[in-house]
């Protein structure tokens, strides 16, 4: 399996802007720029999107462990703090609330712990990951 995603840039770092487009069109020619990285601005930057893929891929890892074990979420919620700091992404945290009916808080953080791990895009990252997570 392979996904596409195209970005175009026109100008310099600062004055110039850019759009991202995936091939599934759920981002087509959607603006970024310097200010939606690094000030306030309308569009996206590269760290939200790193969060969200970070967030959704792991969701969906946690799920599946969940299975595994015999579990079916009622929700999976996380969201995601992108830490961009001296030039680089620094870290990525993901924070979790969670409804799964008939778990025990220890096996839950068990396999939270091994979402954290084992999802595809915490491999793919080169960065601190942690994760907080609230069982409902």
């Amino acid at each position: 399996m392979k996904r596409k995603a195209t970005a175009v840039w026109k100008g310099n770092l600062k004055e110039g802007k850019g759009t991202l487009s995936t091939e599934s069109g759920v981002l087509d020619a959607t603006q970024y720029s310097f200010k939606t990285r690094f000030e306030d601005g309308k569009g996206t930057n590269p760290e939200e999107l790193i969060g969200a893929a970070h967030s959704g891929c792991f969701s969906m890892q946690l799920s599946a462990f969940l299975a595994e074990e015999g579990f079916t979420a009622d929700k999976l919620e996380t969201k995601s703090e992108i830490t961009f700091e001296n030039g680089e992404i620094s870290k990525s945290h993901l924070i979790l609330e969670a409804t799964v009916p008939d778990i025990e808080k220890d096996k839950f953080e068990e396999l939270v712990k091994k979402a954290k791990e084992n999802c595809p895009v915490s491999k793919l990252l080169k960065t601190e990951i942690t994760v907080s997570s609230t069982l409902i």
